[in-house]
C-alpha cells in the first residue's frame, strides 16, 4: 500500500503543488499553500495555510517535522533555494533566497531573514526582526553574530541542491 500526503482544501482554497515538487506521504498541506518547481516537503511536515498564504519557492526544502503557519495579514514567504531544517517553525515570516534555517529554529511574525543567511539550530528570531543579507544568526533571542563568508554562502546553495536530488530519490521510493 502506498501512502499519500494529507492535502486538504480550506475555505475554498486548495494547495497548489508544482508538478516537479515532492511532498512526503506523511506531510500535511492545508489551504492556500503554493509549492514551487523542485520544492520538497519531507516527512511529518505541516503547512497550515488556513488564514493566509504560504508560498514555498523553487528548489526549497522543508525537512522532517517542520511546521509552517501564519496569521491573517501575515503570510509566510520562503524564497528559492532555502533549506528549513528538521523541526523548525516558521510563522508569518519571510525567508529570502538561499538561506538555511537550522534544526528546531523558530522564525516569528513579521521577521525577515535576508538572502544567503544562516539561522543556527535552536535560534529564535523574534517578531519583527530584520536579519541582514548574508548573516549568521544564533541564540535565544537570535542575534547577528557575523557575516557569512562567500564559501559559507555557497555551501547554503549546495545544501539546497543536494535536497533536490534527495527528494527525487524519495519520490522514486514512494512509487508503488
Amino acid at each position: 500500500m502506498t501512502a499519500t500526503a494529507l492535502i486538504l482544501p480550506f475555505d475554498g482554497h486548495h494547495p497548489e503543488i508544482a508538478a516537479s515538487a515532492w511532498v512526503a506521504p506523511t506531510a500535511t498541506l492545508i489551504g492556500q499553500v503554493k509549492l514551487g518547481d523542485g520544492a520538497s516537503v519531507f516527512y511529518g511536515a505541516v503547512l497550515r495555510a488556513d488564514v493566509d498564504v504560504i508560498t514555498i519557492g523553487a528548489r526549497s526544502n522543508l525537512q522532517d517535522n517542520v511546521t509552517v503557519h501564519c496569521d491573517a495579514g501575515r503570510p509566510v514567504v520562503v524564497g528559492s533555494g532555502v533549506s528549513v531544517g528538521h523541526a523548525a517553525v516558521l510563522h508569518g515570516c519571510v525567508i529570502e533566497d538561499d538561506c538555511l534555517i537550522g534544526m528546531s529554529a523558530t522564525v516569528l511574525n513579521h521577521a525577515v531573514v535576508g538572502a544567503g543567511s544562516l539561522v543556527a539550530a535552536g535560534a529564535v528570531v523574534l517578531e519583527g526582526s530584520i536579519i541582514p543579507t548574508g548573516s549568521l544568526v544564533a541564540g535565544v533571542p537570535a542575534k547577528v553574530r557575523r557575516a557569512l563568508t562567500n564559501e559559507e554562502r555557497s555551501e547554503l546553495k549546495d545544501n539546497a541542491t543536494r535536497y533536490v536530488a534527495l527528494a527525487a530519490i524519495h519520490r522514486e521510493l514512494a512509487q508503488p
